[in-house]
């Protein structure tokens, strides 16, 4: 009946009389009865295994997966193809138990592993050097801040608000409890205003953050932006979807100085909302002010390569004056299932990936466009992600495509007022035609 009692009466009692203590009361009485609840908790009587099991089961039936929902949601998290290779490689307990490889003579297959993640990645992004993953995208690109206004001796840094909103809203925090500044600019026609980030600009600014795709899925034009944040000897933050590398130009290529942004869908799954994989690319003249901590190639003296943690510029590690960061952990599972998924998909995978995206994206866009009851909201080129305007309120379109097993638009008008009855929709490689005509459909018919 009850399989699981952690402290008997008996026990209890000797707990308490070895502190001296009359009751569970006494142990608490310096707290000022005001900030007390003095009341039982409203917490039912223990229930036995079974009815437990029983109750569990039925909240979980309640939700509802992407398994039973076409996707059509993006925002930040999305729906890819994970190859079934991924899982069965770090289910693996010599990766899926692994701790952090202090000691590199019994930790050789995890740091060649994360060794690969950083080879594969830093290919990718046309960056030098890549640090062993980070908690997710937002904090990346938090860190990458920190990291700039270390290496520039400035205290300002300045976001486009076309950045991903959960972004700034981290970055919001690390700034103030920094005490550092920032300062937002304004989107215009759903890209960064090219105008706003001149006037911005100034001695005290450390770097520029540019997020392409963005956060509406626009492609930004960073070319003009990289020669003016340059010319005020300021650093360029590109946040970016590593997927969408396989078919546009690499921040290495358009002269970003770090690369971050979010691996999730590289090995990943959503979850509900996590785990991320976060990534932080520089180059080499910045290596040095990496957070967390990097995998590096040696040799034991005897010819044989190994493996070691090169650089950790953390307060783990070195004098707490000179340490980047408090990151005192990463991804290395989801990094260890990014290179087994980049190196099963290979660069014309992911370039084929990236294809099928524009190509599915465009085709849904333009059905939607055609059907005449839908308007677009910007008119810039996109990757996979774009956004539409409705007569119809965006919660109710969301409610009638639920009800056809449908997971609908992100809903614009929650971060951006603007921008209201408008919604965005993310299209990947695995939707099919007939998925997408099923959602012009149900749209068409509201």
């Amino acid at each position: 009946m009850f399989p699981y009692i952690p402290v008997t009466e008996k026990e209890k009692n000797e707990m308490l009389n070895f502190v001296s203590a009359k009751s569970i009361d006494d142990l608490f009485k310096d707290i000022p009865d005001n900030l007390k609840l003095n009341r039982d908790l409203n917490i039912p009587m223990g229930l036995s295994e079974l009815e437990v099991e029983k109750i569990m089961t039925n909240l979980s039936e309640k939700n509802k997966s992407t398994n039973d929902l076409t996707c059509f949601l993006g925002a930040g998290a999305y729906d890819h193809y994970v190859p079934s290779i991924v899982k069965h490689l770090i289910g693996r307990t010599e990766f899926y138990t692994a701790y952090t490889p202090y000691q590199p003579e019994i930790s050789q297959g995890t740091l060649q592993a994360v060794f690969e993640y950083q080879t594969m990645i830093c290919s990718l992004t046309g960056m030098a050097v890549s640090n062993s993953s980070m908690y997710d995208g937002a904090t990346a690109t938090a860190e990458a801040c920190v990291m700039a206004i270390e290496n520039t001796k400035r205290n300002t840094i300045v976001v486009s608000k076309t950045v991903n909103p959960d972004t700034r809203d981290v970055l919001r925090t690390y700034m103030k409890y920094k005490g550092y500044n920032l300062v937002e600019i304004d989107e215009s026609n759903g890209a960064t205003d090219i105008e706003k980030v001149k006037s911005s600009l100034g001695k005290d600014v450390a770097a520029v953050i540019i997020q392409s795709p963005n956060f509406f899925g626009i492609i930004e034009e960073t070319e003009e932006l990289e020669k003016i944040i340059h010319e005020n000897k300021s650093l360029f933050i590109m946040n970016v979807d590593p997927l969408s590398l396989g078919v546009l130009k690499s921040p290495g290529e358009l002269g970003a100085d770090i690369a971050v942004g979010d691996a999730q869908w590289f090995g990943g799954n959503l979850n509900f909302g996590g785990p991320g994989l976060g990534f932080l690319n520089t180059t080499t003249k910045l290596m040095r002010k990496i957070p967390g901590r990097v995998v590096g190639e040696t040799d034991d003296g005897h010819g044989n390569k190994g493996y070691v943690l090169t650089l950790q510029a953390r307060e783990q590690h070195i004098r707490r004056d000179k340490a980047t960061s408090n990151i005192c952990s990463d991804q290395t599972l989801l990094a260890i299932a990014a290179a087994v998924y980049m190196s099963t998909v290979g660069k014309e995978g992911i370039r084929e990936i990236g294809l099928q995206c524009i190509k599915k994206s465009h085709y849904a866009y333009n059905k939607l466009i055609a059907s005449g009851k839908y308007k677009p909201v910007f008119d810039k080129p996109f990757f996979k992600e774009f956004a539409v305007t409705s007569a119809s309120p965006v919660e109710d379109l969301n409610k009638k495509l639920f009800e056809n097993n449908i997971l609908g638009g992100y809903v614009l008008e929650k971060e951006y007022p603007e921008h209201k009855d408008s919604m965005l929709f993310c299209v990947t490689e695995k939707r099919t035609k007939e998925d997408i005509d099923k959602l012009v459909k149900v749209m068409e018919e509201i």
